[in-house]
């Protein structure tokens, strides 16, 4: 058995080429001990990296292996594996503007770390900041990067983003859609299945006792049904059916509670979680509370996917002033879940 073998492969992608991924990547990779929970390999151009590695001011030792297929059986993994790929050329490439060609490239990336994971190769995927609108000019057909991993990864049941800070992770009914078709998106249903899954998620992600807060959908909760039915006709009953329900843990589920209390309650540890109705209405929150640490996680894809909550920075790219830290921690939970899904697929 070789060093690596019980620990979970994890892969990084250096995001879109014109924005502070690269540069993240790099500074990522020359932390002390990165890889002593996981089995880390990097997938991308080369020029890419070595560009990467020239912004952040470091220079980082790879163990070249030829596929993701290769990592899993490398006999030692105090270094970070690198497979290079050809996506893009540095020609192409113009530093803090959007381009078709980043988002071809980014896609190419992505898709060939998703193979992996379907071929059983690696355990998870941190993902560098990547560009939606360049992806959609480089092909991308959905209105975002879940719902393409979703059916590339071949995804039939629920799935959401979560959106992490330390310890309190947030999930969201609608995402990005219009704020005049969120109460729509509403249901029983939806609610229950959030709930759930971010539950799980937690559980895998090592949380012994997750308590999950709902919020309300109506400004004050909806006061009894003068400000709003939402609460009264499905985010209630859609409460009341998950504690109906017998989970691992005890009462785990609790609300509606009015969306202008609530992350009161969780940044005084009552709650690990809190599903939110739409999208402004977790993410204002998360963000005040600490933009540079934030963490998005793909939930409910049959590999756990982080990448860092914030954007691409296109204002401070490539001057090797981007803050690591929320890269840092994506990498973190795509290592605990990774391990736990590891642990999953090994006993099956």
């Amino acid at each position: 058995m070789t060093v690596g073998a019980n620990l979970p492969v994890v892969a990084l992608t250096l995001g879109d080429p014109a924005g502070i991924g690269p540069e993240l990547i790099a500074k990522l990779l020359a932390q002390p001990n990165v890889s002593v929970r996981a089995n880390l390999v990097l997938i991308g151009d080369r020029w890419l990296w070595e560009a990467g590695q020239r912004i952040a001011g470091v220079n980082v030792d790879v163990d070249a292996v030829t596929s993701l297929a290769d990592v899993r059986n490398r006999e030692t993994i105090a270094r970070p594996a690198f497979v290079e790929i050809d996506t893009i050329h540095a020609a192409q490439v113009k530093v803090a503007e959007v381009g078709a060609e980043g988002g071809r490239s980014v896609l190419s990336v992505l898709n060939r770390c998703m193979d992996a994971a379907l071929a059983g190769d690696i355990d998870a995927i941190c993902f560098a900041p990547l560009n939606k609108h360049a992806m959609k000019l480089g092909g991308l057909r959905h209105e975002d990067e879940l719902h393409h991993f979703a059916e590339y990864l071949g995804v039939t049941g629920y799935f959401c983003e979560f959106n992490t800070l330390g310890e309190l992770w947030t999930a969201r009914i609608s995402s990005h859609i219009p704020l005049k078709d969120a109460a729509s998106y509403l249901s029983v249903e939806r609610i229950g299945q959030a709930a759930e899954l971010i539950y799980r998620s937690l559980l895998a992600n090592g949380v012994a006792l997750p308590k999950v807060a709902i919020a309300a959908f109506n400004p004050h909760g909806g006061d009894g049904g003068s400000c709003g039915r939402e609460e009264v006709d499905i985010i209630g009953p859609a409460v009341r059916a998950l504690q109906a329900r017998d989970w691992p843990t005890a009462e785990p589920f609790h609300g509606p509670f009015p969306a202008d209390t609530i992350f009161l309650k969780a940044q005084a540890g009552d709650y690990q979680a809190i599903v939110t109705m739409y999208h402004d209405q977790g993410q204002i929150a998360i963000k005040l509370l600490g933009f540079s640490r934030g963490v998005t996680v793909q939930g409910g894809l049959p590999v756990p996917i982080t990448t860092p909550a914030h954007g691409t920075a296109y204002d401070i790219a490539g001057h090797g002033v981007a803050d690591v830290g929320a890269t840092w921690q994506a990498l973190q939970i795509a290592c605990r879940m990774g391990a736990a899904h590891r642990r999953r697929t090994v006993s099956v």
